[in-house]
């Protein structure tokens, strides 16, 4: 596994394994947007596994995000390589800390209760609303720490 420490592929001061996160995280949304289109079709059974494919997925990115960063010192260590104010830095990393958090507490809810029969209901589709946008801040703040810590 020590090949995941060495440079990305981005061309940023940022570790493989950071590359690969972010590029996951960027793409996250359209994925989800693609198993959304769907349910718009009436195949919720696509619609289910696709998510629930994607949710699994996803939670195996943060897994293997978390080993990453707390292998190389955490959050800290990166801090020391960016001329960004740290204060900000932390503002910004707690933002989005507090989206994926609430994202993946509302995604789960959303897939947990959303297999009522394959029937989408109002109540159902309001969730996967708010997961989705969930999904994109997530996707938007995670970025943005990337860039603060990997190129400013």
């Amino acid at each position: 596994m020590g090949s995941i420490f060495q440079s990305g592929f981005l061309g940023t001061k940022a570790p493989l394994f950071m590359d690969i996160v972010t590029i996951i995280v960027a793409i996250l949304p359209a994925l989800v947007g693609y198993a959304i289109s769907f349910a718009k079709r009436g195949e919720y059974d696509k619609h289910h596994r696709l998510q629930l494919f994607f949710y699994i997925f996803s939670l195996i990115v943060v897994l293997f995000f978390e080993y990453g960063v707390r292998s190389v010192g955490g959050f800290k260590a990166f801090m020391e390589s960016t001329s960004v104010n740290h204060s900000y830095l932390y503002i910004v990393l707690i933002i989005h800390i507090i989206i994926a958090t609430l994202t993946t507490i509302i995604w789960t809810y959303t897939i947990v209760k959303g297999k009522d029969g394959y029937k989408i209901n109002s109540n159902h589709k309001k969730w996967g609303i708010a997961s989705y946008i969930g999904i994109i801040l997530t996707a938007f703040t995670g970025i943005w720490v990337y860039l603060l810590l990997f190129v400013f």
